[in-house]
């Protein structure tokens, strides 16, 4: 573009010379001069008249002025693209410094996600861990463990340190049946454990511990039910010889003959005054009772095939039918002996 205007510039320089000169012509001639008069040329020969340019300084104003305009153009055209250059530049940092914190960003997102699956990796190894060793434990615990219908001489080992501790076994026969669970049962509420009937870690420690309970009476034989830990225990001189599990008045009301009843065991000093050695038919329509002994009124203590470790009789006392056989047959209950409830 530059090129096109200087040429454009030097064409019509020159030509500006042309108009001037044949005015001096002309002039001359209107002056009775004609070139070839002996006077000077005037396209040829300088100027000397003041305050007229000469063709050539008319040129050499216009190229200079074409000069510097030119300069001005390279000058302005220069700035720009300096200034396009750095705008490119700004713009071009500006765009990297974008694409940096975007893939900072993205890295550090990267990271974290990474740092996080990590750590849930090993939280979850770390559970699995925990879980796996607490069913190990728990395996080996109930690998331990003794309950109703196990057999061998685990069972047998227990039943023997259950008579040795004074709670109702007869045989040691390493079958875990009824009468073991019977003992079982006593032997955890003697401990103030949960009545479950399974040796578990705290039953085995109770049997390892020696846990029995103590006798109120001193002298003599006597019979001693503990009502708040469902127990039948005989005692001779102040020694528990014998503990048996039982079950007594659940505290709910019942109908009887067309009458209201509570079933409660009522709590004092009683003695045995009356038995039947037989299996006995309430009075109150209320059931069977196996070769019961009353110490109190229609309260006795009687065998019974249903003997759950909690209260759930009518008033009576509950024994299992070996535990009332034993204490008929071996143990002696006769009439007077004390029974003593608390």
């Amino acid at each position: 573009m530059r090129t096109v205007l200087l040429s454009r510039r030097r064409r019509t320089a020159p030509r500006r010379g042309v108009p001037v000169a044949l005015g001096v012509v002309a002039a001359m001639l209107l002056a009775g001069c004609a070139p070839g008069d002996g006077e000077p040329d005037p396209v040829s020969a300088p100027s000397v008249s003041s305050g007229t340019a000469t063709p050539d300084a008319e040129r050499e104003a216009a190229e200079r002025e074409a000069a510097e305009q030119e300069a001005a153009e390279e000058a302005a055209e220069q700035e720009a693209a300096e200034r396009e250059a750095a705008e490119r530049e700004a713009a071009e940092k500006k765009a990297a410094e974008k694409k940096a914190a975007k893939e900072a960003a993205e890295q550090e997102a990267a990271e974290q996600e990474a740092a996080e699956k990590k750590a849930a990796e090993e939280e979850a190894a770390r559970e699995a861990a925990e879980q796996e060793a607490a069913e190990k434990k728990a395996a080996e615990e109930r690998a331990k463990m003794l309950e109703y219908g196990d057999s061998g001489e685990r069972v047998t080992a227990l039943q023997s340190r259950l008579q040795e501790l004074g709670y109702f076994v007869q045989e040691a026969d390493g079958s875990f049946g009824p009468a073991t669970q019977q003992a079982v049962w006593a032997l955890q509420k003697a401990a103030g454990l949960y009545r479950d009937g399974v040796i578990g870690p705290q039953t085995q420690a109770a049997l390892e511990d020696g846990v029995r309970p103590s006798a109120q009476s001193s002298s003599g034989k006597a019979v001693e039910i503990d009502i708040d830990r469902q127990l039948l225990m005989t005692v001779e001189d102040g020694v528990v010889t014998r503990i048996i599990n039982a079950s007594s008045g659940n505290g709910e009301t019942f109908e009887a003959q067309g009458r209201s009843y509570t079933a409660s065991t009522p709590r004092g000093s009683y003695a045995v005054y009356m038995e039947r050695d037989r299996l006995h038919e309430s009075t109150l329509e209320l059931g069977a009772m196996w070769r019961p002994k009353y110490f109190n009124g229609g309260f006795a203590v009687h065998g019974s095939p249903s003997i759950p470790p909690v209260p759930a009789s009518h008033g009576c006392v509950r024994v299992s039918n070996s535990a009332m056989n034993w204490l008929w047959d071996d143990w002696g209950m006769p009439h007077g002996t004390p029974v003593i409830v608390y």
